[in-house]
Protein backbone atom coordinates (compact mmCIF):
# COMPACT_ATOMS: atom_id res chain seq x y z
CA UNK A 1 0.00 0.00 0.00
CA UNK A 2 1.60 3.47 -0.65
CA UNK A 3 2.76 5.30 2.23
CA UNK A 4 0.11 8.87 1.79
CA UNK A 5 2.53 11.81 2.25
CA UNK A 6 0.85 14.98 4.26
CA UNK A 7 2.44 18.22 4.40
CA UNK A 8 0.91 20.34 7.60
CA UNK A 9 0.38 24.39 7.25
CA UNK A 10 -0.35 26.45 10.11
CA UNK A 11 0.94 29.20 12.49
CA UNK A 12 0.67 27.17 15.44
CA UNK A 13 3.09 24.93 16.54
CA UNK A 14 0.62 23.12 19.23
CA UNK A 15 -1.68 22.67 16.60
CA UNK A 16 0.65 21.02 14.07
CA UNK A 17 1.89 18.84 17.20
CA UNK A 18 -2.23 17.48 17.44
CA UNK A 19 -2.79 17.43 14.19
CA UNK A 20 0.68 15.33 13.64
CA UNK A 21 -0.59 12.94 16.60
CA UNK A 22 -3.83 12.20 14.69
CA UNK A 23 -3.05 12.18 11.31
CA UNK A 24 -0.23 9.38 11.76
CA UNK A 25 -2.26 7.35 13.98
CA UNK A 26 -3.47 6.36 10.61
CA UNK A 27 -1.75 3.52 9.01
CA UNK A 28 0.38 4.48 5.89
CA UNK A 29 0.21 7.79 6.89
CA UNK A 30 2.82 10.15 7.51
CA UNK A 31 4.00 13.75 8.01
CA UNK A 32 6.70 14.76 5.98
CA UNK A 33 6.99 18.37 6.14
CA UNK A 34 5.78 20.98 8.71
CA UNK A 35 5.03 24.83 7.54
CA UNK A 36 4.33 27.87 9.85
CA UNK A 37 3.73 30.37 7.48
CA UNK A 38 1.68 30.45 3.81
CA UNK A 39 5.15 31.12 1.54
CA UNK A 40 7.07 28.12 3.63
CA UNK A 41 3.81 25.86 2.39
CA UNK A 42 4.35 26.90 -1.17
CA UNK A 43 7.90 26.21 -1.22
CA UNK A 44 8.40 23.15 1.07
CA UNK A 45 4.94 21.59 -1.33
CA UNK A 46 7.15 22.38 -4.49
CA UNK A 47 10.24 20.17 -2.72
CA UNK A 48 8.70 17.54 -0.83
CA UNK A 49 5.63 16.46 -3.44
CA UNK A 50 3.37 15.87 -0.61
CA UNK A 51 0.24 14.01 -1.85
CA UNK A 52 -1.58 15.94 0.76
CA UNK A 53 -1.25 19.58 1.89
CA UNK A 54 -3.45 20.59 5.09
CA UNK A 55 -3.94 24.36 4.97
CA UNK A 56 -4.58 27.13 7.52
CA UNK A 57 -6.31 29.70 5.96
CA UNK A 58 -4.86 32.30 8.55
CA UNK A 59 -1.00 32.42 8.20
CA UNK A 60 1.47 35.02 8.00
CA UNK A 61 2.43 36.49 4.66
CA UNK A 62 0.66 34.47 2.61
CA UNK A 63 -2.88 33.30 3.05
CA UNK A 64 -4.13 29.60 3.21
CA UNK A 65 -5.93 30.54 -0.39
CA UNK A 66 -3.28 32.12 -1.83
CA UNK A 67 -0.77 29.33 -1.43
CA UNK A 68 -3.62 27.13 -2.17
CA UNK A 69 -3.63 28.47 -5.44
CA UNK A 70 0.31 28.89 -5.96
CA UNK A 71 1.09 24.98 -4.35
CA UNK A 72 -1.32 23.78 -6.75
CA UNK A 73 -0.33 25.37 -10.31
CA UNK A 74 2.86 23.68 -9.89
CA UNK A 75 1.54 20.77 -8.01
CA UNK A 76 -1.51 19.27 -9.74
CA UNK A 77 -1.74 15.99 -8.05
CA UNK A 78 -1.04 17.59 -5.03
CA UNK A 79 -4.58 17.85 -3.10
CA UNK A 80 -5.46 20.44 -0.42
CA UNK A 81 -7.53 20.51 2.37
CA UNK A 82 -8.45 23.33 3.98
CA UNK A 83 -8.42 23.31 8.03
CA UNK A 84 -10.22 26.30 9.56
CA UNK A 85 -12.08 28.19 12.67
CA UNK A 86 -13.85 30.26 9.85
CA UNK A 87 -17.24 29.25 8.29
CA UNK A 88 -17.64 32.17 6.57
CA UNK A 89 -19.46 31.46 2.78
CA UNK A 90 -17.79 33.75 1.08
CA UNK A 91 -14.04 32.44 2.76
CA UNK A 92 -15.39 28.77 1.79
CA UNK A 93 -16.03 29.75 -1.84
CA UNK A 94 -12.61 31.69 -2.44
CA UNK A 95 -10.78 28.02 -0.98
CA UNK A 96 -12.98 25.80 -3.07
CA UNK A 97 -12.15 28.39 -6.41
CA UNK A 98 -8.42 28.07 -5.46
CA UNK A 99 -8.28 24.49 -6.14
CA UNK A 100 -8.86 23.33 -2.41
CA UNK A 101 -10.77 19.87 -2.37
CA UNK A 102 -11.67 20.02 1.13
CA UNK A 103 -12.68 22.02 3.85
CA UNK A 104 -12.60 20.93 7.56
CA UNK A 105 -13.56 23.71 10.46
CA UNK A 106 -10.95 23.12 13.21
CA UNK A 107 -13.78 22.60 15.57
CA UNK A 108 -14.48 19.38 14.14
CA UNK A 109 -11.18 18.52 13.69
CA UNK A 110 -10.80 15.60 16.09
CA UNK A 111 -13.81 14.29 14.16
CA UNK A 112 -13.87 15.26 10.74
CA UNK A 113 -9.87 15.67 10.09
CA UNK A 114 -9.69 11.71 8.99
CA UNK A 115 -12.54 11.28 7.20
CA UNK A 116 -11.51 14.54 5.15
CA UNK A 117 -7.96 13.45 4.08
CA UNK A 118 -9.27 9.84 3.30
CA UNK A 119 -11.62 11.86 0.86
CA UNK A 120 -8.83 14.11 -0.78
CA UNK A 121 -6.81 11.04 -0.84
CA UNK A 122 -9.50 9.51 -3.33
CA UNK A 123 -9.69 12.89 -5.16
CA UNK A 124 -12.94 13.62 -3.83
CA UNK A 125 -14.44 16.42 -1.95
CA UNK A 126 -15.19 16.93 1.40
CA UNK A 127 -17.26 19.08 3.27
CA UNK A 128 -16.52 19.30 7.08
CA UNK A 129 -20.31 18.97 8.33
CA UNK A 130 -19.72 21.56 11.13
CA UNK A 131 -20.35 23.68 8.00
CA UNK A 132 -23.78 25.40 7.83
CA UNK A 133 -25.97 24.30 5.21
CA UNK A 134 -26.34 27.94 4.37
CA UNK A 135 -22.74 28.31 3.68
CA UNK A 136 -22.88 25.47 1.33
CA UNK A 137 -26.20 26.25 -0.54
CA UNK A 138 -24.16 30.23 -1.00
CA UNK A 139 -21.36 28.55 -2.44
CA UNK A 140 -23.66 26.11 -4.79
CA UNK A 141 -25.15 29.29 -6.10
CA UNK A 142 -23.17 31.73 -8.46
CA UNK A 143 -20.83 33.24 -7.18
CA UNK A 144 -22.68 36.86 -7.46
CA UNK A 145 -25.46 36.05 -5.94
CA UNK A 146 -26.13 36.87 -1.85
CA UNK A 147 -22.56 38.64 -1.47
CA UNK A 148 -22.88 41.95 -0.46
CA UNK A 149 -19.26 43.38 -1.26
CA UNK A 150 -17.24 42.76 -4.62
CA UNK A 151 -14.78 39.64 -4.14
CA UNK A 152 -11.08 40.07 -3.19
CA UNK A 153 -8.47 39.18 -5.49
CA UNK A 154 -5.98 37.34 -3.61
CA UNK A 155 -3.07 40.39 -3.94
CA UNK A 156 -6.22 42.58 -2.46
CA UNK A 157 -7.14 39.98 0.20
CA UNK A 158 -2.70 40.30 1.18
CA UNK A 159 -3.00 44.04 1.13
CA UNK A 160 -6.04 43.35 3.05
CA UNK A 161 -4.86 41.06 5.67
CA UNK A 162 -1.30 43.28 6.21
CA UNK A 163 -3.02 46.35 6.79
CA UNK A 164 -5.64 45.08 9.15
CA UNK A 165 -2.42 43.68 11.22
CA UNK A 166 -1.36 47.25 11.19
CA UNK A 167 1.71 47.81 8.89
CA UNK A 168 2.40 50.79 7.30
CA UNK A 169 2.09 51.52 3.34
CA UNK A 170 6.02 51.23 3.55
CA UNK A 171 6.02 47.85 5.31
CA UNK A 172 3.03 46.20 3.18
CA UNK A 173 5.15 47.39 -0.18
CA UNK A 174 8.48 45.70 1.19
CA UNK A 175 6.90 42.49 2.54
CA UNK A 176 5.05 42.31 -0.75
CA UNK A 177 7.99 43.10 -2.86
CA UNK A 178 5.89 46.22 -4.54
CA UNK A 179 6.38 49.69 -4.44
CA UNK A 180 4.78 52.24 -1.58
CA UNK A 181 3.15 53.76 -4.50
CA UNK A 182 1.62 50.76 -5.65
CA UNK A 183 0.26 49.97 -1.91
CA UNK A 184 -1.37 53.27 -1.86
CA UNK A 185 -3.53 53.09 -4.87
CA UNK A 186 -4.14 49.36 -3.83
CA UNK A 187 -5.48 50.74 -0.24
CA UNK A 188 -7.36 53.68 -2.09
CA UNK A 189 -9.62 51.63 -4.82
CA UNK A 190 -10.17 48.73 -1.48
CA UNK A 191 -11.49 51.76 0.09
CA UNK A 192 -13.97 52.90 -2.96
CA UNK A 193 -14.36 48.85 -3.96
CA UNK A 194 -15.58 47.66 0.05
CA UNK A 195 -17.39 50.96 0.94
CA UNK A 196 -15.06 51.55 3.61
CA UNK A 197 -14.01 55.24 5.11
CA UNK A 198 -11.43 53.92 7.49
CA UNK A 199 -8.53 52.11 8.26
CA UNK A 200 -10.52 50.89 11.49
CA UNK A 201 -13.58 50.18 9.31
CA UNK A 202 -10.66 47.77 6.73
CA UNK A 203 -9.54 46.21 10.08
CA UNK A 204 -13.63 45.40 10.99
CA UNK A 205 -14.10 43.72 7.47
CA UNK A 206 -10.68 41.75 7.64
CA UNK A 207 -11.94 40.62 11.17
CA UNK A 208 -15.70 39.64 9.99
CA UNK A 209 -14.19 37.66 6.45
CA UNK A 210 -11.90 35.88 8.32
CA UNK A 211 -8.63 37.69 6.88
CA UNK A 212 -7.52 38.42 10.00
CA UNK A 213 -8.21 36.84 13.74
CA UNK A 214 -9.80 39.06 16.13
Amino acid sequence: MKTVRILLADDHEVVRHGLRRLLEAQSGWEICGEAAAGREAVDLAKRLKPDVVVMDFSMPGLNGTEATRQILKELPKTEVLILTMHSSEPLMREALEAGARGYVLKSDASRDLVSGVHAVVAHKSFLSPGVSGTVVDGYLRSPEEGASRPPLTPREREIVKLLAEGKSNKEVAAVLEISVKTVEAHRANLMRKLNLSSLSDLVRYAIRNGIVEA
